[in-house]
């Protein structure tokens, strides 16, 4: 106690102003009040040596700007830094370990790592569409003038063709069978009014009553087996409608990514062709390495597709033969049947292929279908 009552004697010594020395009259006060807040708000470094006199000067002159009894640490003040350009807050009561010197709280936190903008990362994939876009219509272009190469398989490329050509022909077939069926479909109708008109006619006249009604009879036992024809053209008209516009369609699907795929292939091969042709230096590399890159994963998409070609036109192949040749026989054995007049077979021939009609109606055998 005795160092610090000279130390105190000390600095009020050095500076004699008044205010000074009422100052200090009013801290030696709180001294006796509270001695160990006193003890406390005596800055020191370290080393346990007092700190330097300036910033000693400040906490004096800090002490003697507060109210009696009121301490340091209930204190909050608002100080402009000294060279005039930031201020802020500093609060006192929470003191760090070395000297008792308050810290200013640090500044927004800023992430290492940025949350990627989905703005730049759509106009990255805008970007390579439209660098591959602009290869692929290149390529085109340059095949069709007959200036740049153009990788084929030839066996491949047969069976596309044939397919192709195949496809036309059958979609020919189905629009006739079509235009068949709705014919036979007229036709039955009429047949089927002409019958129930003889028959109206028979009941109503007497002299003619055979005559009419074996007219009767007959155009209904037509209408009757008109229907059994139509419902086995129908049948064709279903299965043929399914390999052409579903099957083959579907395999016709594949044959299109597959020459996409060929396109971009030779696109890219073209670009790392071109750049192996010219100069191979530290600017140059980089982008021949990256090209490499690029036409391996074309390639791979490629050979990919090739191979998915080939086993969809084998299983294809399989597929319409077999629907094609039950269909035929189908198709040859009711016709034949039908203007045969041979009732039996031809209601035969759709029990074969699981063909169901509406159940005809309960009507008597007429003359006809007795001889």
């Amino acid at each position: 106690m005795s160092e610090h009552s000279s130390e105190s004697t000390t600095l009020d010594e050095s500076h004699p102003s008044a205010e000074e020395i009422q100052c200090g009259c009013e801290g030696s006060a709180m001294a006796q009040e509270s001695p160990k807040n006193s003890a406390a708000e005596i800055p020191v470094t370290s080393n346990g040596q007092l700190e330097d006199s300036h910033e000693h000067s400040f906490n004096r002159d800090l002490k003697c700007s507060l109210p009696v009894g009121l301490g340091l640490s209930e204190t909050k003040i608002t100080s402009h830094g000294f060279d005039g350009a930031k201020e802020g807050v500093v609060e006192a009561g929470q003191f760090p370990n070395k000297g008792g010197r308050a810290q200013q709280k640090s500044g927004p936190v800023v992430l290492a790592d940025e949350v990627k903008n989905p703005a730049m990362e759509k106009l990255e994939l805008v970007r390579k569409w439209s660098l591959n876009t602009y290869k692929c219509t290149r390529q085109i272009i340059s095949e069709k003038l007959g200036r740049g190469s153009r990788t084929v398989d030839l066996e491949l490329e047969a069976q596309i063709d044939i397919l192709r050509d195949n496809k036309k022909k059958y979609e020919n077939i189905l629009r006739l069978a079509q235009t068949l069926s709705t014919q036979l479909f007229q036709m039955v109708h009429t047949q089927r009014q002409l019958g129930d008109a003889f028959a109206d006619l028979s009941l109503k006249s007497l002299e003619l009553h055979e005559e009419f009604g074996y007219n009767a009879d007959t155009q209904k036992l037509l209408a009757k087996n008109g229907e059994t024809l139509l419902g086995a053209i129908n049948f064709f008209i279903a299965s043929v409608n399914t390999l052409v516009n579903k099957t083959i369609e579907d395999t016709l699907l594949t044959v299109k990514q597959y020459e996409s795929a060929r396109i971009e292939y030779d696109a890219y091969r073209t670009d790392l062709e071109e750049l192996n042709l010219g100069p191979r230096d530290a600017n140059t590399l980089p982008k021949i390495e990256q090209s490499q890159q690029l036409f391996q994963v074309h390639k791979e998409k490629y050979d990919k597709m090739r191979n998915d070609v080939s086993i969809k036109l084998k299983f294809l192949e399989e597929n319409k033969v077999k629907v094609l040749h039950n269909q035929l026989v189908l198709f040859h054995n009711a016709i034949a049947a039908y203007f045969a007049g041979n009732q039996k077979q031809l209601e035969q021939t759709l029990k074969q292929f699981h063909i169901k009609l509406k159940t005809p109606g309960a009507d008597a055998p007429s003359w006809l279908e007795e001889q």
